[in-house]
């Protein structure tokens, strides 16, 4: 009896230490599959970021726990301003958390947005992208966006630019970091976790966002057709 029940054990501990082998496998390779996948598409600095029409802003918190201000909030809303300034995107789509009256990311990031110069005709609000996840599936067949250069920090980007790209959407990332804010070991853990839950999602479980509604197309300002602009321009740099 006591040689089986020692057998028994052992095959229990060599299956649990073959799982445990199998997961560190799939949560190193996972990452890995995302980072590598994803790396060409995104630039570090606002002025080597590919222009889009239309630039998603992805929502957090405006403070953090402790009460003081959030870094990664105000850098992303220090990249978008610039990348509007600088006319790489002409309309900003700002995605965030707004379960409850109390709490509302779309509407804090319109507020700052607006306080550093962007009109307001530039901006849309979706109360509804309570995940990266959903923020990119109502990007597509809510706001109807084929393309779109994807605002938030360095360690978040690999994810949601994986994501979009997935979804169909032509997506590049913009990387809104401050150099002044070292990112912890729990937040690199939990997005580590969140990259390979991402592949559970696209291909196993089929994951639904949490709400759609009806399409909102994002309207821009029509620009004048290039045979109407040339003429024009030649007309300006003739020799008199």
């Amino acid at each position: 009896m006591h040689n089986v029940l020692l057998t028994w054990s052992k095959r229990l501990l060599m299956s649990l230490g073959a799982l445990l082998l199998l997961a560190t496998l799939l949560f190193i390779g996972g990452n890995f599959w995302v980072l590598a996948t994803t790396a060409a598409y995104i630039e570090r600095q606002p002025q080597q970021c590919r222009p889009a029409e239309v630039g998603i802003v992805f929502g957090t918190s405006h403070w953090t726990r402790r009460g003081g201000r959030n870094p990664h909030f105000h850098a992303r809303m220090r990249t978008a301003a610039t990348l509007i300034e600088q006319s790489q995107v002409e309309h900003l789509l700002l995605s965030g958390d707004n379960r409850t009256q109390a709490y509302n990311e779309p509407r804090a990031m319109w507020r700052e947005l607006y306080r550093r110069g962007v009109a307001s005709e530039q901006l849309t609000m979706d109360f509804a992208g309570f995940s990266t996840y959903d923020t990119l599936a109502r990007a597509r067949d809510v706001f109807q966006l084929e393309k779109a250069l994807l605002i938030t920090q360095s360690w978040h980007l690999p994810r949601a630019v994986y994501i979009g790209r997935e979804l169909g959407i032509d997506v590049t990332g913009c990387v809104a970091d401050d150099p002044n804010v070292t990112v912890g070991w729990r937040l690199k853990l939990r997005e580590w976790a969140a990259r390979v839950a991402t592949l559970g999602d696209l291909y196993v479980w089929g994951r639904e966002p949490y709400f759609l509604g009806t399409p909102e197309p994002i309207e821009l300002p029509r620009r004048a057709p290039i045979d109407l602009i040339l003429p024009s321009l030649n007309e300006r740099f003739a020799a008199p």
